[in-house]
């Protein structure tokens, strides 16, 4: 790699988490991931099946389910170890590399419609034909096979995305007469996703021509029709000139796959453009198009408002996230780490059921939250009940605390995550075992045990959210200064057992006063948790809220005695004439299907803060 990044996910770590994200873990592992290839045999079977008659009728995407499903089980399975599901995907990737043609090919459509962009069954509604997504497909099964082979170093899954790669290379590699390349088969912002894949696959092989095809992808980007309109997303050229992301020529959430490629190629060759525009574009999303909860997109694309109140895909969340975690080992940045828990802790956990059974198509920051198999039902088909792009997608929200939890890089170990549970992973030689204990994020204290197995110097570097502006922080009971909201607190010690640090963040509530659609609106914020109205929990119905005094908020917890499920986090606060409203974190709202709202009338809120980097939130006090 010519550039490197800051910060990285170690390779050695470990997890062992507790409460709610735990409950969620297993809820998710029981109920989604273990039944799912049984209850939806058409996850294989339409590899298997593809050239026989009579075709199966599909959504352009379908190719991508498998590798998406692959892709949330690695990731879950790194912080639950979980012997069965590792049982289980193990079964499942050796099925489907079983099912991968002579050529490598690995899609589901007929051999004359291979990676042509273009097939006879791929219906959008049963009644409308559309291009395919098939190069996008391949890239999910090939991210999801290498994720696979990073955790287990099973070599036949390496092997299977290398022809992958021959494949396309074969296909699209150079300019020779009747060479198609990969951006005139259509669906740009899906079909480009390749690059990616490719530039993680180098990374690992060093095949020249993995690099080369990724490079001319990269190409692509600019490329135009014959009338001149942009065939692709132009990502860095738009990103040089300073356009934000909503008012490029490919504003939609898979855009993001490319775009993460892009930032793969800065690693390989070192060329800074690639950089600079990755950055740009994640910061013209913060601006303009990341919502309250931490969720990203206004049907399926950025609009360049946050208060938009277009759906917010689970898919286009998960990709922000991602994006996210890829921003972060860049630039080491906490800031982006707030907003990774930010998207987490609130739209991340909020999309699932808590069941774990299902999650959400949309995750909206006023509303109800439907399950996906329903509100996107379009996309089942014989076989595949169940199966949507959002669903096979949305555990990964959850798996990505494995990549930003906890990271290393020149300075030592850096804790990114509060919430009860242990972490574990090497640093100056020695395995060290972090331990939380915490009510975090329903409190606002976290005692955190260092334990290393041999007494080491090296560097605990522990995040400050940008909301804590009064943060607390005292190591074997010796209190520490220099604390700075929005970064890293530095505590360099040689560090022996039955060391702990105790961190106390600022709960106080901060606001964000809302504009355009939200005008004269406000959310409000209880550390990283977003404080939601949900009718389940109140008297009141969503259009007689009572409205509250930011002047006079004296929010207190309260305790649910009523059904399950059981709400994270329960405030009461009393309103214009003594009237009280019960505010829930945003994660539990909705969970009955009752309606709720996060944009609420908050007299004395004060003035809309204007974005800026220190505070990409814009809440204030």
């Amino acid at each position: 790699m010519t550039a490197r990044p800051l910060m990285s996910r170690p390779p050695s770590a470990r997890f062992v988490l507790g409460g709610t994200v735990a409950q969620y873990l297993q809820a998710v592992t029981a109920q989604w991931l273990l039944p799912t290839p049984a209850a939806n045999p058409a996850i294989l079977d339409m590899f298997r099946d593809r050239d026989r008659q009579p075709r199966r009728d599909m959504v352009p995407w379908a190719g991508e389910f498998a590798g998406k499903y692959i892709t949330s089980g690695v990731q879950i399975l790194r912080l639950t170890g979980d012997a069965a599901l590792r049982r289980h995907l193990q079964a499942f990737v050796a099925e489907l590399i079983s099912l991968q043609a002579d050529d490598g090919y690995l899609g589901p459509w007929p051999e004359d419609c291979r990676l042509t962009g273009m097939a006879p069954n791929a219906n959008l509604s049963r009644d409308r034909h559309s291009p395919t997504w098939d190069a996008w497909g391949h890239y999910h099964v090939m991210l999801g096979l290498l994720l696979w082979h990073e955790e287990t170093g099973d070599r036949q899954a390496l092997e299977s995305t290398e022809r992958i790669a021959d494949l396309l290379c074969d296909k699209f590699l150079g300019q020779r007469r009747r060479r198609r390349r990969l951006v005139d088969t259509g669906s740009t912002e899906m079909n480009l996703a390749p690059i990616h894949a490719l530039a993680l696959l180098y990374r690992r092989t060093k095949t020249d021509r993995y690099l080369q095809l990724a490079r001319q992808i990269a190409g692509e980007f600019a490329a135009t029709a014959t009338d001149g309109s942009p065939l692709a997303g132009d990502y860095v050229n738009t990103a040089a000139a300073g356009m934000p992301f909503h008012e490029t020529p490919k504003p939609r959430w898979e855009s993001l796959h490319p775009v993460m490629g892009m930032l793969e190629l800065y690693y390989l060759t070192g060329e800074d453009g690639f950089r600079a525009a990755f950055e740009h574009i994640w910061w013209s999303i913060v601006q303009y198009d990341r919502h309250n909860n931490g969720g990203f997109s206004s049907g399926e694309k950025a609009q360049g408002n946050p208060y938009h109140p277009g759906a917010i895909e689970t898919c286009c969340t998960v990709a922000w996230m991602a994006t996210s975690v890829d921003m972060l080992r860049l630039t080491g940045n906490s800031q982006v780490a707030d907003e990774l828990e930010l998207s987490t802790l609130n739209s991340g956990i909020g999309l699932h059921s808590h069941s774990g059974r299902w999650v959400t198509y949309n995750t909206p920051m006023d509303g109800v939250r439907k399950a996906s198999a329903h509100e996107i039902v379009f996309q089942a088909r014989e076989g595949s009940a169940e199966l949507n792009c959002c669903s096979v997608n949305g555990p990964r929200a959850l798996g990505m605390i494995s990549d930003w939890a906890l990271m290393t890089g020149k300075e030592g170990l850096t804790v990114n995550w509060y919430g009860p549970g242990r972490m574990t992973a090497r640093v100056a030689g020695t395995t060290v075992v972090l331990t939380q204990d915490t009510d975090y994020p329903v409190e606002p204290t976290v005692v955190l045990r260092v334990a290393p197995k041999q007494a080491a110097r090296f560097v605990l570097r522990l995040r400050i959210p940008g909301w804590s502006q009064q943060t607390r922080v005292r190591v074997n009971g010796e209190t520490i200064t220099g604390i700075v909201a929005g970064g890293y607190l530095a505590i360099e010690r040689r560090w022996k057992r039955g060391d702990h640090v105790e961190i106390r963040l600022d709960f106080r509530l901060h606001r964000w006063v809302g504009e355009q659609e939200c005008k004269g609106l406000t959310s409000l914020y209880r550390g990283p948790l977003l404080l939601t109205y949900d009718r389940r929990f109140n008297d009141c119905d969503p259009d007689d809220i009572p409205v509250l005094d930011a002047s006079n908020l004296q929010p207190h917890r309260v305790e649910w005695t009523g059904a399950a499920p059981v709400p994270e986090l329960l405030v009461r606060c009393t309103g214009a004439r003594g009237r009280q409203v019960t505010l829930c974190d945003f994660a539990s709202a909705g969970e009955g299907g009752s309606p709720y709202r996060t944009w609420l009338q908050v007299r004395n809120a004060g003035r809309a803060s204007r974005f800026n980097y220190d505070n990409p939130l814009r809440t204030q006090r």
